[in-house]
């Protein structure tokens, strides 16, 4: 076969600092299944600040778990709509576990002085957390697709096939409410079959099939272990959501948001979203 001109001319790749070649060969077993080498490779950072490194490396962290919680969501649903309650709490318990991972990693970010920070702002640019495509994917696996933030993200869905796939499929909590009817709760058939590719809204119909749940454990102790799971998932997003706004307050005061955010006003407003809302509000009612 004969080389490409421009293949012949092309300087070797570079060797990863890190003890790789690139092609991984000759490195331990464990580097080259996980493609260490590679992951380690890719934080480059622009600046001679250390903590760029770690804002990068920490980012780096909360992408993959991201990813971690997605998979188990995914396999919940799936166990949800196939009536395996049993299974599907066992999913949504490892998604918390992966969550309290997740927020972990403010820790690290937070212990970050502003002064640290301001070295490396600059160079991120319009760069900001919220244009994370894994990030919008958990959230519209747990119904969050307002119509705006969609809008926003529509040049994204031809170039990431996941986050299209996931505006178009019924998110958990959906699952979880289809679940009740099938149990036998009095939900009408629009809710049932709702246009999926919006936010769900809350709906009386349907805290009172969590209510009823709730007044009957005992009899009902799969549907409360569902409830109760499902619940922890919401509350540390929540959390999650409130621990990144006292971090940005204390790394950044009342200063505009990365990417063209209002900053502390957006991640106010955000704070106030419940996922899976009628058991919040339940709450209320017992």
């Amino acid at each position: 076969m004969r080389e490409h001109p421009a293949a012949a001319s092309a300087p070797p790749p570079a060797r990863c600092p890190f003890g790789g070649d690139g092609e991984r060969d000759g490195a331990a077993p464990y580097v080259s299944y996980a493609r260490m080498d590679e992951l380690h490779e890719l934080a480059r950072p622009r600046t001679d600040s250390p903590r760029e490194l770690t804002f990068i490396l920490i980012s780096h962290v909360k992408e993959i778990l991201f990813r971690a919680i997605h998979v188990e969501l995914d396999q919940a649903r799936t166990a949800i709509r196939q009536d395996r309650i049993s299974v599907a709490c066992g999913h949504l318990e490892r998604a918390t576990r992966s969550q309290q991972a997740l927020l972990a990693s403010w820790e690290v970010l937070s212990a970050m002085a502003p002064d640290e920070f301001l070295e490396f702002r600059e160079i991120l640019g319009e760069a900001s957390g919220t244009q994370s495509f894994m990030y919008r994917v958990l959230e519209f696996a747990m119904g969050n697709k307002d119509p705006d933030t969609v809008r926003a993200w529509k040049a994204d869905m031809e170039r990431y096939p996941m986050l299209r796939a996931e505006l178009a499929a019924p998110s958990i909590y959906d699952e979880a409410i289809r679940y009740l009817a099938r149990q036998g709760a009095k939900l009408p058939t629009d809710l049932l079959e709702r246009d999926v590719t919006r936010r769900h809204e809350p709906h009386p119909l349907v805290e009172q099939a969590w209510l009823e749940v709730y007044r009957d454990p005992a009899g009902r102790p799969l549907d409360h272990r569902l409830a109760e799971a499902l619940s922890d998932v919401s509350f540390r997003f929540s959390v999650w959501r409130s621990t990144h706004l006292l971090v940005v307050e204390r790394m950044l005061g009342s200063k505009s948001g990365t990417g063209g955010t209002t900053g502390l006003a957006w991640l106010r407003t955000i704070n106030e979203h419940r996922f899976f809302p009628e058991l919040w509000s339940t709450r209320t009612l017992l």
